[in-house]
């Protein structure tokens, strides 16, 4: 997938004042500092559209984005820490999860997660979450520049494991990426085109 357009649309913090439009859309979320606003940037080529920080929590709306005018991408706030008030936390927390419940044109969400650290139970737990109600992801690595590639292999299959000994029956499927060398970006916009050509495929009928 070529990326001919990327224009920022709409932040707002009520699900019900989202964009109306029919098309796909896709998630991005993850723990606070797991440098999810570097990965949208990079994938999107273009270095300011995602607004990065060296504050963790600085994503604290539902920010959409509309791609080659013919899908969205959201900007979630991230879950786990994040330098903000327990109060204007649970806020934030409870939007995401009004978004995953209420959004139908959510067609996939894409959960990061640091690579470099072990299965964190803040992950784990929202990954959990997600199953149960049946809301479609897919597994983002980050940050993979970080490490050797035998080293990858093995952090990503501890993460596979200690969510097949939890509720899942077969693993969700996951990226390696990095924003720093573009690792993984043409994997991604394939699997986007590829259900957006089913999607378009679909609603025709």
């Amino acid at each position: 997938m070529k990326i001919k357009s990327a224009n920022f649309v709409i932040s707002n913090s009520n699900v019900r004042l989202c964009p109306n439009e029919l098309i796909p859309e896709y998630a991005f979320i993850g723990r606070s500092n797991v440098g999810k606003s570097s990965l949208i940037n990079m994938l999107m080529q273009k270095k300011s559209l995602a607004k990065t920080s060296g504050r963790p929590g600085k994503t604290q709306l539902i920010n959409h984005f509309k791609i080659n005018d013919n899908w969205f991408l959201v900007d979630l706030p991230g879950y786990g820490y994040a330098r903000v008030s327990k109060k204007e936390k649970k806020t934030f927390q409870k939007y995401i999860t009004d978004y995953f419940k209420e959004r139908e044109q959510l067609v996939c969400a894409f959960v990061l997660v640091d690579i470099r650290h072990e299965p964190q139970n803040v992950d784990l737990e929202f990954m959990e979450w997600m199953g149960e109600n049946q809301i479609p992801f897919v597994l983002l690595f980050t940050k993979a520049d970080k490490l050797k590639p035998q080293v990858i292999t093995k952090q990503a299959e501890k993460y596979i494991t200690a969510l097949l000994s939890g509720i899942w029956e077969e693993a969700p499927q996951y990226f390696i990426t990095s924003s720093s060398n573009n690792t993984g970006r043409e994997d991604v916009l394939e699997f986007i085109d590829n259900i957006n050509e089913q999607y378009f495929k679909a609603t025709k009928k």
